[in-house]
C-alpha cells in the first residue's frame, strides 16, 4: 500500500511512499532500543552537545527544510522558516539547561541518604500532525531525547517528506537509531504501542481518545495535545488597535490551522462594533494566495476535506442565526483555499473547533460575562486577555479554564515554559523542565 503526498496549492502530486511493513516495523523498535541502551549511557553534557548540534543544523539548512514545509501543507513560507528557526531556538535552549533539569533532587529526611532522580523511560513513540510539521516533531523529541529516551516518529501522510528529512537531521548529527521515522498505518501504530515506553500525540480529540484507549490498554505513559477553542477575550479597558492587531495574527497565523489559535473572540458591548470594523479592515488587506511567495499572509488549507468543513461550520452557525460580518472575494482556479470570513454569533457559538481563517465574534455585556463566556467550551488548551489592568487579568487568568493564559499578547508554545491542556486539549505537558520530565522515570533512591 501506499501514501501520496500533495502540493495543496497546486493540487498536483509531489512524491508517493510504500507503508513499511510488519517485519520492517519490528527492525525499526529493536534498532530503537539497541540505541537506547547506548544513549541512556551518555553523558547529560554531552546529550547537550549533540542537541545543540541539530538546532545549528537547522539554521544552516532552515530555507531548504521551509520550503519542503511550504510545498507540503501549503504554509505561508516566511512562516515556514520562523517555524525552522523556532525549533533551533528549542535546540539551543535545551542544550543549555538540560544539566541543571535532570539533575538529581536532594530530600531531606531521618535517612542517611535520600534523594530523586530522573531516568528515561526508553522508546518513546511519536505521533504526529501536518500543521506544524516539524515544530511539532521536535517539541516531542528534542526533550525526549534530552532526558535519554529514543524516539520514533508517526507523522501525518500528508507531510512524510518533512518526516523524512527530520529523521536525516538527528542521523547526521546523533548517529543511527536514535530517531527513527516510520511510514505506517492504524495497525502498525497498534502494534507500536504495544512495544514502547510511552507515546505522545498531538492531534484530533476522536484521534486523542483512540490512541489514550491503546495506550491504557498497554499502560504506556501518555502525553496527549489535542485541540481547541481559545477565547481570546477583549475587555472594556483594552487597548483596541492593538488588540485587533493582534486579533488578525492570532487566528490567520498558518492560515488559521493551529490548535492554539484564536477562534472565538469575545468582545464586551461597547468594544464590539469598533473591533469588529477594525479587524474587518485589517483582514481585507491580507495577501491570500501562493505561499512561496514572502508577500502571501494566508495560504491554502492543507486538504480539500477541510476547507468543505469549514464551509459546513459556516453554514451551521447561520443556521443558529449567526450573521457574516466579512468574507473574502478571492477566486482561484487550483488550491484548497478558503476565503478569510468574519461571522457574529451573538453567544451561539459553533460549538466546535473551527481550523482556518475563520472569525467568530461573540458580544457580552460585561468582564465578568465575557470571562464565563470564555469556560463554555469542552477544551482548554490557551486563552488570552486584552485589558490595560494587569491586576484583573491575573485575577481573571485564575478562572479561565486553560493550560496557557497570556495577558495582552498571542497564545503561543515558548521553549522556556510548559505548554498543554485540559479538558478535551488533553493531558500532560511538553517543553520546559515539566515537559522534559514526562518521558522520565521519576525515582526515588533511599540509603538508610
Amino acid at each position: 500500500m501506499k501514501i501520496s503526498t500533495i502540493n495543496p496549492a497546486t493540487e498536483e502530486r509531489l512524491a508517493s511512499y510504500e507503508l513499511l511493513s510488519q517485519a520492517k516495523l519490528g527492525s525499526v523498535l529493536e534498532k530503537s532500543e539497541k540505541a537506547f541502551q547506548k544513549w541512556r549511557e551518555v553523558g547529560v553534557n554531552e546529550r547537550g552537545y549533540f542537541i545543540g548540534k541539530i538546532g545549528r543544523s537547522l539554521s544552516k539548512n532552515k530555507i531548504n527544510l521551509a520550503k519542503t514545509i511550504t510545498e507540503e501543507m501549503g504554509k505561508p513560507i516566511k512562516e515556514s522558516i520562523a517555524e525552522i528557526e523556532k525549533c533551533a531556538l528549542l535546540c539551543s535552549y535545551l542544550s543549555k539547561n538540560i544539566a541543571g533539569f535532570l539533575e538529581k533532587e536532594k530530600v531531606k529526611t531521618e535517612y542517611k541518604k535520600s534523594y530523586v532522580r530522573f531516568d528515561p523511560l526508553g522508546k518513546i513513540l511519536g505521533i504526529m500532525p501536518w500543521n506544524f510539521p516539524f515544530w511539532q516533531v521536535f517539541r516531542f523529541s528534542v526533550p525526549a531525547l534530552c532526558a535519554g529516551n529514543s524516539a520514533i516518529l508517526k507523522h501525518s501522510g500528508i507531510t512524510t517528506g518533512c518526516s523524512l528529512k527530520i529523521e536525516k537531521i538527528f542521523e547526521e548529527n546523533i548517529g543511527s537509531g536514535i530517531f527513527q521515522s516510520v511510514i505506517t498505518d492504524s495497525r502498525g501504530i497498534e502494534s507500536i504501542i504495544s512495544k514502547v515506553n510511552g507515546v505522545s500525540l498531538t492531534g484530533s480529540v476522536e484521534t486523542g481518545r483512540k490512541i489514550g484507549a491503546l495506550a491504557g490498554k498497554n499502560i504506556k505513559k501518555i502525553v496527549l495535545e489535542l485541540g481547541g477553542s481559545d477565547p481570546f477575550i477583549v475587555l472594556k479597558d483594552a487597548d483596541l488597535n492593538f488588540a485587533c492587531i493582534s486579533a488578525v495574527k492570532a487566528r490567520t497565523i498558518n492560515s488559521g490551522q493551529s490548535c492554539i489559535a484564536a477562534k472565538r473572540f469575545i468582545v464586551v458591548k461597547e468594544r464590539f462594533n469598533e473591533f469588529s470594523e477594525n479587524i474587518i479592515k485589517i483582514i481585507s488587506k491580507l495577501k491570500i494566495g501562493n505561499p512561496t511567495e514572502f508577500k502571501t499572509d494566508i495560504g491554502p488549507m492543507a486538504r480539500r476535506d477541510l476547507v468543505l468543513k469549514l464551509e459546513k461550520q459556516v453554514k451551521k452557525a447561520l443556521k443558529k442565526g449567526a450573521k457574516i460580518l466579512y468574507q473574502g472575494k478571492e477566486k482561484f482556479s487550483r488550491g484548497f483555499y478558503f476565503n478569510p470570513a468574519v461571522i457574529y454569533t451573538n453567544k451561539k457559538s459553533v460549538g466546535e473547533e473551527t481550523f482556518g481563517p475563520l472569525f467568530e465574534i461573540i458580544k457580552v455585556e460585561n468582564d465578568i460575562a465575557a470571562v464565563k463566556e470564555a469556560n463554555k467550551t469542552n477544551f482548554g488548551l490557551g486563552a488570552s486577555l486584552w485589558t490595560n489592568n494587569i491586576k484583573k487579568a491575573e485575577k481573571y487568568a485564575e478562572y479561565i479554564d486553560a493550560g496557557v493564559v497570556f495577558v495582552n499578547d498571542v497564545v503561543k508554545s515558548d521553549p522556556r515554559l510548559p505548554f498543554g491542556g485540559i479538558k478535551d486539549s488533553g493531558v500532560g505537558r511538553e517543553l520546559s523542565r515539566y515537559g522534559l520530565l514526562e518521558f522520565c522515570n521519576i525515582k526515588t533512591i533511599v540509603v538508610k
